[in-house]
């Protein structure tokens, strides 16, 4: 099976050797998002709705170069370096899904890239 890499210049570049997103047949694996402005590279530092919402939006951009949407979202994953934030991004990620919503994991971890509070990464289905 091939893999098509996915980008879009309306989410962040990879900081790293990865792709945005990889489509295997009707699957797209979309990276993690952390919440990095995609005109200026920098770190949104805000409250942690404002942080969730730029990761939802930059996640959102990488759905559409994909051809789908948040609705052909199967599975999202959470990241958290505080679980106390679960609540606040719990409601952020209300505003971008719908019934049925995605399947989901949450995971508080110790550090995420440049120091980030969340990320992000989900799994579409275009096909």
């Amino acid at each position: 099976m091939s893999r098509e890499p996915i980008s879009t210049p309306l989410a962040p570049a990879a900081i790293g050797p990865y792709s945005q997103a990889v489509r295997a047949g009707g699957t797209v694996y979309l990276s993690g998002q952390i919440p990095l402005d995609p005109a200026t590279g920098e770190l949104v530092q805000a409250d942690i709705a404002t942080e969730a919402r730029r990761v939802f939006d930059n996640l959102r951009a990488v759905c559409a170069a994909a051809g789908g949407s948040m609705d052909h979202v199967a599975r999202v994953g959470i990241y958290l370096t505080d679980l106390a934030d679960f609540a606040a991004v719990n409601a952020v990620m209300a505003d971008y899904f719908q019934a049925p919503y995605p399947a989901r994991s949450t995971i508080q971890v110790s550090a995420l890239p440049r120091g980030a509070r969340v990320e992000v990464d989900a799994i579409l289905v275009t096909g």
